[in-house]
Order: structure tokens, then sequence, then C-alpha cells
């Protein structure tokens, strides 16, 4: 319509009779309802919420919070919105020959197979941080997330050994070679626990996929965009993140369920072991307990960089801050 009015110097009137089309239908002026914008506005805050998510989980996510929308009109609204899509899937390896790689000796139950793994950090100051992460293979659960300054094999038995009592033993513990892994007193105790191991082939990181994967999604949704303080408050971050993951992250693998309420419909009693509840304080060997006799946690709000010094903590903006001793 704007083109035949300016090309001939049309009225409006006379450009919809040129054309056919009824004037009422040139002049509307479409509207978005009070839902789709409530639904827009939702989806823009999860998108903030997890920068890393992509619209299936996000609409996974709508969907439990009572959203009655279809993936379809996420997947629209989400490139109108010009939300991020996440990048295309690497080309993956072929499967290692090792017969303890995941493809070849598999989960068959809850507790069956565990697999643990160290990923590295440090705090703001250049000072070491590493994870031990361990994830059940069939329900997806991290079941520990610890971080010390350095842990070796003595550390890893004392994490183990919670684990243990608070859930079952497993079949399995498939891990890479690390030194902590192959160290003579851990394989000595996990042979009085009656706990196989399965360690993959040197240099083959893909057949111990299911810890890698994990590890992958630590740090991108996690590691990369935190700042740490201190070690205790590494050690707060790390199992709000591990609750967030079990709990409310939807895994693509599982139907869009979170791992917990996947681990429940395992279950013989039709609700899950408590693997999410937090076990820092748990673990005495670990030395985990020094929090609880740090200095107490100071709140710095935003716009209160200048008195972070007076208030005894680093300043992070909205961040729980714990002096590390």
């Amino acid at each position: 319509m704007e083109h035949v009015q300016s090309e001939h110097q049309y009225s409006q009137r006379r450009a919809c009779k040129a054309v056919g089309l009824a004037r009422s239908s040139a002049r509307y002026v479409g509207e978005v309802d009070g839902y789709q914008r409530r639904l827009v506005a939702r989806m823009h805050e999860l998108a903030r919420e997890n920068p890393r998510y992509g619209y299936r989980r996000i609409w996974a996510i709508l969907r439990r919070d009572g959203w009655k929308v279809n993936r379809k009109r996420v997947q629209r609204l989400w490139r109108v919105e010009g939300l991020k899509v996440p990048p295309k899937a690497r080309k993956q390896r072929v499967p290692g020959q090792s017969e303890n790689g995941c493809l070849r000796r598999r989960a068959e139950r809850m507790n069956h197979v565990w697999t643990y793994d160290f990923v590295a950090d440090q705090t703001e100051d250049g000072r070491m941080l590493r994870f031990l992460s361990v994830v059940d293979e069939f329900t997806r659960e991290c079941l520990a997330l610890e971080v010390e300054r350095s842990m070796g094999a003595r550390e890893v038995i004392a994490i183990l050994a919670a684990l243990i009592a608070e859930r079952q033993s497993p079949s399995l513990l498939r891990s890479d070679n690390g030194p902590e892994f192959i160290a003579h007193a851990i394989q000595d105790w996990l042979a009085a626990a009656g706990i196989d191991t399965a360690y993959i082939a040197p240099g083959s990181p893909w057949e111990n996929a299911y810890v890698e994967s994990f590890n992958s999604r630590l740090r991108d949704e996690f590691l990369d965009r935190e700042l740490f303080a201190s070690l205790p408050e590494a050690k707060l971050l790390a199992i709000e993140y591990r609750v967030g993951y079990n709990q409310h992250r939807p895994h693509s693998s599982l139907g869009y369920l979170t791992p917990v309420e996947f681990a429940a419909a395992q279950h013989p009693s039709g609700s899950a072991v408590p693997s999410v509840l937090p076990t820092a304080g748990l673990r005495a060997p670990l030395r985990l307990r020094e929090a609880a006799h740090q200095p107490q946690p100071t709140l710095i709000s935003s716009g209160t960089k200048s008195g972070a010094g007076q208030l005894g903590g680093s300043h992070h903006a909205g961040r729980l801050i714990v002096p590390e001793r």
C-alpha cells in the first residue's frame, strides 16, 4: 500500500481500490495480548538466569511452571525476541576401544555405576581450586561437588565413604587414570568395600562421557560465570549449583525431567534418595567444617564497591562474600 501511494501519488482510499484491499485491513495494527507479553517477559527472565539454555529447555521449564504453551510457539518467540540459540553440536569422536568405556559397560539402574573427575579453577587472587564431581550415570544426578585447594586420595576416600553412607555402595566406579584415582590407598579401599573399578584408556576422555558432559555444563553454566573471592564462598556456591542442577535443571536425555524427578520414578518407594541435600557439613575429614568457623558473611549490595574494604569482604554486587582466613 505504501509503495502504491508513493509511486502514483494515490490517496489511501484510491490505492485500496486499485489493489482490491479493504481500508480496514490496510489500517489494522496488530496487538499483542497480555498473555503473550507475560510469556515473553518470563522467557527473557529465564534466559537471563540461564544464559546457556536453549528454547527447548526454556519450554520445558515453562511447562513445569504451568504455562500452557507448545514448543513451536516458544521457538517462534525465541527467534522474534533475538534470544541466544545454542551453538551447533561438535563432531563426536568414535567410541574408545577400552572395555571400561561408558558405551561398553553401561549403567542399568540407579547406583549401579558412579563416575568422578576433577575440574580446576581459581579464586580471584590466582590461587588454585579443585572441584571433584561425582555423578550417577543412570539418573545423571550430581551426587557430590566438593572443592578444596588441593585434594588427594585420602580426601577422595572420605567423599566416597560419606556418599555410600547416605545412599548405598555402587557396583562400579568409573574414572580416568589420574593419580588420585589410581593410588594404592583408594584401590585398596574400593576393593575392601566391594566396589569394582573401571579405568578408561589413557587419553580417551570420551569413554567417560557422563562426567565429562557434566563437567562441561559445570564449566559453562557455573565456573565461567562466577568470580570466587575465597574458598568458603566457592563451597557455598558449589552447593547451590549442585542443588539447582539436581532439582531444577531439566535434562534433555531424561525427557526434560530433572535428575531428582527421574530418580524418584526409579525408586521403589516413589521418592528419590536424599542426594541433593548439602553434604559439606557431613565430611569432617575433608576440612569442610572450616566454613563454620569463618567470620560472619557480609552481603554487599549493588553500588557499594567503595565501602567493600570497610565491610571486610570483596566487592561483588549482590553477592554473599565470605572472607577466607
